[in-house]
């Protein structure tokens, strides 16, 4: 049996809109010059961002792997994997920011140490399938940020993005980088 648990869908939008806040009135407000560039480049950009977002988390009899879907992982990185026995420990390390986040130390002589995915859908039955195979305490882990942070961030760039859009309809903002009179 496999579960598969993608990026968080609060996350995954909050950052699409945002996205497309700063971006989406570049086309109008830019040089003409620039304005055919900037239709080619904020679609794909839009795509590199949803590939970003794509990445996946599987859970399997086998073990944990990370990585994105077949239809972006010839560009993005490959990922990780590791066998539920080759996890050794769960190591905490501070964040600039004054979280914490941990890293899933492996077992052997090689070591090495990846990050514990922790922005994705369905976090706490993560946890308790991770802590399940692995026999590590994971009663200590906890997501990075609060989800008010993107649901506030979510609401101001909506209403950027409406601000934006409502200034163009009405002509405020003039194709071309030129600014109607108020």
């Amino acid at each position: 049996m496999t579960a598969v648990h993608p990026l968080d869908r609060l996350i995954a939008s909050t950052l699409v809109l945002l996205y497309l806040a700063l971006v989406l009135p570049l086309p109008l407000l830019a040089p003409v010059a620039l304005r055919p560039w900037l239709l080619l480049l904020v679609p794909l950009g839009l795509v590199l961002l949803l590939m970003v977002l794509s990445e996946r988390v599987w859970l399997s009899d086998e073990g944990l792997q990370v990585g994105h879907p077949a239809w972006c992982r010839w560009l993005l990185r490959r990922g990780w994997s590791l066998r539920w026995d080759q996890i050794d420990a769960l190591v905490p390390v501070g964040t600039s920011q004054g979280g914490k986040v941990f890293y899933v130390r492996r077992r052997g002589p090689d070591g090495g140490a990846v990050l514990l995915p922790h922005r994705i859908a369905r976090f706490d039955a993560f946890l308790a399938e991770f802590s399940r195979r692995t026999g590590l305490d994971t009663s200590g882990v906890g997501r990075l940020t609060p989800p008010w942070t993107y649901q506030l961030l979510m609401a101001l760039s909506g209403l950027m993005l409406a601000a934006e859009l409502g200034a163009i309809a009405t002509g405020q903002i003039a194709p071309f980088g030129t600014l109607a009179p108020l």
